[in-house]
């Protein structure tokens, strides 16, 4: 089992004939990843050579679904056209929504994030991002730019706000594996939250331990923390970027704003160990304490 993606999932690319689409479609294809196709108007009716296959590129993503069948879409347009791409995919009915783009206005965000709540997203979809490395289940599919070589198939679920994180996670706990690994992105306003991915573990049969990655700003991880306390058997360990960042300094993403003692890492530690989660220091020091609990199982 995985979350949100698996191997009969299809695949199309927005923004496929790009010089980032294109080099990140032919390594998801190298993944094992589906993908039917892609979507660029100026390029409607012509194809593409990418890793041994041929990708028809379509006009629109309505288009391209009729055609494909397609029920994930991967954003990689620049960040003044991602709000247009973000809403013609919800209109189109697209399942997921994987929005890689950096620098997305979060004022578009906040557009495109009010489109998802409203009456107008029929279909139900679900946005992973934007400004975030996509999902990956591991020897089935990949949805995104994580690099598919780290890890393979196993018992952990993994929820990241940072993208590099992510891939160092998957890294140091490669001999256990995961069963999908979602890298929801570090901008104030996202798709696809913690609580969301930690609902969806909790629900997924083979995944028996769940990491969650968070970084200072914001009160998402304190918001996950009471999630968990009220909703989530499974064992969670955590990890808080940021310990050593200078007070009163912004770091790193947009989201990565502290106000106050609130969104500080020591805040979020403290948060998320009352609910019983442990929290290591460093990436590594919460690989050990997840290894501990694999071990246990």
């Amino acid at each position: 089992m995985s979350i949100y993606l698996n191997k009969d999932s299809k695949i199309i690319v927005q923004g496929i004939t790009g010089g980032m689409g294109s080099k990140h479609t032919t390594l998801m294809i190298e993944a094992g990843s589906n993908i039917v196709g892609g979507v660029n108007a100026r390029k409607a009716g012509t194809t593409v050579e990418l890793a041994g296959t041929t990708q028809p590129v379509f006009g629109s993503v309505e288009e391209a679904m009729k055609e494909t069948g397609a029920d994930v879409s991967v954003v990689f347009v620049p960040p003044a056209f991602t709000k247009d791409a973000c809403i013609e995919a919800i209109d189109a009915g697209i399942g997921l929504l994987v929005v890689i783009t950096e620098g997305v206005p979060v004022q578009d965000t906040a557009e495109v994030w009010s489109y998802l709540k409203s009456d107008a997203n029929t279909a139900g979809t679900r946005m992973i991002g934007p400004n975030c490395p996509g999902i990956i289940t591991p020897e089935e599919s990949l949805a995104g730019i994580t690099p598919h070589t780290i890890a393979g198939k196993g018992p952990i679920g993994l929820v990241s706000k940072s993208g590099t994180l992510t891939y160092q996670m998957m890294f140091e706990l490669k001999d256990f594996g995961f069963s999908t690994a979602i890298g929801i992105g570090g901008d104030p306003i996202i798709g696809t939250t913690h609580i969301d991915a930690l609902e969806a573990f909790e629900a997924d049969p083979d995944t028996k331990a769940i990491v969650m990655i968070g970084e200072i700003g914001g009160d998402a991880e304190e918001r996950a923390a009471a999630y968990i306390k009220d909703n989530v058997t499974k064992p969670v360990v955590g990890y808080v970027a940021g310990f050593t960042a200078p007070e009163g300094k912004t770091m790193g993403h947009a989201g990565a704003i502290v106000s106050g003692s609130a969104g500080t890492a020591q805040a979020k530690k403290e948060a998320l160990e009352a609910v019983g989660v442990k929290v290591g220091k460093t990436p590594s020091e919460t690989a050990e304490l997840m290894r501990e609990i694999m071990k246990s199982l």
